[in-house]
């Protein structure tokens, strides 16, 4: 499993993959958050937080994590790799694993240097310091999680087809569903009390949640569910295509 998953981390350093998501990410949120003038802007808002690079992370990764997950398994059927794989001294989860920790460690690789955002709100803040660290770390926390919801989506999806194109617009497409539509369901008055349960089984619900510092064990439950969820779907997938 070792070396599939350090296999998966060289494919994505040694392609264009890997750095275009790194890259896109960084430029877009930089932009966002000191150049282009809008209510996330930093130096415009005049707040030392960084609410606002969560919460466009949120959407940048609906799309960027994808991406990058398309090529997983369909990109394996496509070139024929994926038999040779399977042939390999490997169980189907020790081949999701690597593939779901090779993606989250992009993931992580990408996050990593908006820490000087930290930094730079840190010193410019009046008094120096002025930034609540618990909910920074706990939206960065939130923010790993949802990029592991979204991998393990976007693995599931790409198990489905072998044109990465289409596996991409499912995962997009199930990202979004599951992140905002309970929420959209939860703005119809008509459904009462049940409304905010149904919004409750959405990802934006606990996301938002654990954004605010307090990490509470149901959002934690609730992310790890849903990876498992999908991870568990990924290998069924897989086993059907054996038969």
């Amino acid at each position: 499993m070792i070396s599939l998953y350090i296999k998966e981390i060289k494919s994505f350093l040694s392609s264009i993959i890997g750095y275009v998501f790194v890259g896109v990410f960084l430029i877009i949120s930089g932009l966002f958050l000191w150049v282009f003038p809008n209510v996330d802007n930093i130096p415009d808002a005049g707040l030392a937080d960084l609410h606002g690079l969560f919460n466009l992370s949120q959407f940048l990764f609906l799309f960027l994590v994808p991406a990058i997950t398309m090529r997983s398994f369909a990109e394996e059927r496509r070139t024929g790799t994926m038999d040779l794989l399977l042939t390999k001294p490997l169980t189907d989860w020790q081949i999701i694993w690597a593939k779901f920790l090779s993606c989250l460690t992009l993931l992580v690789i990408a996050l990593l240097p908006t820490l000087v955002y930290v930094i730079t709100v840190i010193l410019l803040g009046n008094p120096v310091g002025n930034l609540d660290m618990g909910s920074t770390w706990g939206s960065y926390l939130g923010l790993i999680l949802l990029g592991a919801v979204y991998i393990s989506i976007g693995l599931f999806s790409s198990s489905l087809s072998n044109n990465q194109i289409i596996a991409f617009i499912i995962a997009a497409a199930l990202c979004f569903i599951l992140s905002f539509g309970f929420a959209f369901i939860y703005s119809f008055d008509s459904l009462g009390a049940a409304g905010y349960y149904i919004k409750s089984l959405g990802i934006e619900h606990h996301y938002a949640s654990i954004s605010k510092g307090v990490i509470d064990s149901r959002d934690i439950i609730y992310f790890c569910s849903v990876v498992f969820l999908f991870l568990f779907g990924t290998r069924i997938v897989l086993l059907k295509r054996k038969w």
